[in-house]
């Protein structure tokens, strides 16, 4: 059985459409990344998965089930994202104890080895911590839940570069040590591809892409050379980004479905050909325009 599948999921907030007809189907045991820039409909879709909101229409189930107000979903889910919050009085030690209560599976040996490495006290109250160190409470409560779905939206957030990588490195050795279904949402791919093994990319709240990692690296080349020669090479491609360099010398990057002979041809014609990093493939997919920022500046536009 799937652990998410979403059909015709739509959700709207007044006249804006935050997810639109998206359909998508999540194996389990896998950690997948929602990538898309600000305003993409990641949240919202992982607050659906969450049984957080109610669908506009279509539909989503997690285990097979409706999500929202499910208490079987909530008993072996948990979402965490920066907006959390607990009554100023509690403890560490406090929201700790609830959660085990909470999640059948948490492990409090391992929140609080978490919380020493981090240097954080049980005795702490969350109130009064900084804006990184409730993050990084919030993505241990995560962890130790070990939950068979676990979300986490923009989890770093707030936490300076050390932490950053020393929280990816957590998740990544606890999934090895006791694997589930983990999504994690963010708009910097560069950060988290190390961890993941499925991309979904979202825009304006469609699903532009599902594939493993692997697929989307292999999914593009980047060519560089005089325009003419680029078109001649490019002529049968699907063009996701150009910039102009100079009077005649551009970067194109194109659909990686050019056959070896054309390849050969392309190098013989001086156009340079490399690969395109997955963080910057996600970037060109998602922008509104084939062009970068630099077009802006074309002072023939501004007549």
């Amino acid at each position: 059985m799937s652990v998410v599948d979403c059909r015709g999921l739509t959700k709207t907030y007044g006249k804006a459409r935050a997810l639109d007809n998206l359909s998508l189907v999540i194996e389990p045991g896998k950690i997948t990344g929602i990538i898309g820039r600000n305003g993409a409909g990641k949240t919202t879709l992982l607050k659906l998965i969450a049984g957080f909101f109610k669908a506009s229409a279509g539909e989503v189930r997690v285990f097979g089930d409706v999500p929202f107000n499910n208490l079987r979903v909530s008993a072996n889910s948990i979402f965490i994202d920066d907006a959390m919050s607990f009554p100023p009085s509690l403890y560490l030690e406090d929201i700790f104890d609830m959660a085990a209560r909470l999640y059948a599976n948490w492990n409090m040996g391992l929140a609080r080895t978490l919380l020493d490495y981090f240097s954080l006290s049980p005795k702490q109250c969350y109130a009064r911590l900084s804006r990184g160190q409730q993050s990084t409470v919030n993505s241990i409560r995560g962890l130790a839940a070990r939950c068979p779905l676990t979300i986490f939206d923009e989890p770093t957030l707030g936490l300076d570069a050390g932490a950053r990588i020393d929280f990816w490195r957590a998740l990544l050795k606890d999934y090895m040590l006791h694997p589930r279904s983990i999504l994690l949402s963010s708009h910097m791919l560069q950060e988290v591809e190390d961890v993941l093994e499925d991309i979904v990319l979202l825009k304006g709240g469609r699903m532009l892409l599902h594939v493993p990692l692997t697929e989307l690296k292999a999914y593009a080349l980047g060519l560089a050379g005089s325009t003419r020669a680029l078109a001649a090479v490019a002529k049968n491609c699907d063009v996701i980004y150009a910039r102009h360099i100079g009077d005649d010398y551009a970067y194109w990057v194109v659909k990686s479905n050019l056959t070896e002979q054309e390849l050969h041809k392309a190098r013989l014609a001086g156009v340079d050909i490399t690969a395109v990093a997955a963080s910057d493939l996600c970037l060109y997919l998602t922008s509104l325009k084939k062009g970068g920022i630099d077009d802006v500046f074309d002072e023939s536009k501004f007549a």
